[in-house]
């Protein structure tokens, strides 16, 4: 059975990694128009986050890919390891 959640309630919700450091607020999602499917989180940064430091983003935004995402409640839990390799890949 699916659960559905109204878009408005995940708004500005926080997005903290798996370690416990918090990487910002929910700002948007970006949905795969063909199967309508949750493809990334555009998170915009905490400037004072821990795990902003560990990151060369130099955008207020950030694209973090649904798969890193491993729990959802009051706030999004996400794997570290996935978005930092995210990050790596946009680079290049």
């Amino acid at each position: 059975m699916y659960k559905y959640t109204i878009a408005r309630q995940l708004a500005t919700k926080k997005v903290i990694t798996n370690r416990g450091d918090e990487v910002g607020k929910l700002s948007d999602l970006m949905i795969d128009e063909n199967n309508g499917e949750i493809e990334h989180l555009l998170v915009e940064l905490d400037r004072d986050s821990k795990f902003l430091k560990r990151i060369s983003s130099k955008d207020r935004v950030i694209k973090i890919p649904y798969s890193a995402v491993t729990a959802v409640s009051d706030v999004f839990i996400v794997d570290e390891r996935e978005i930092e390799e995210a990050e790596t890949a946009e680079e290049k």
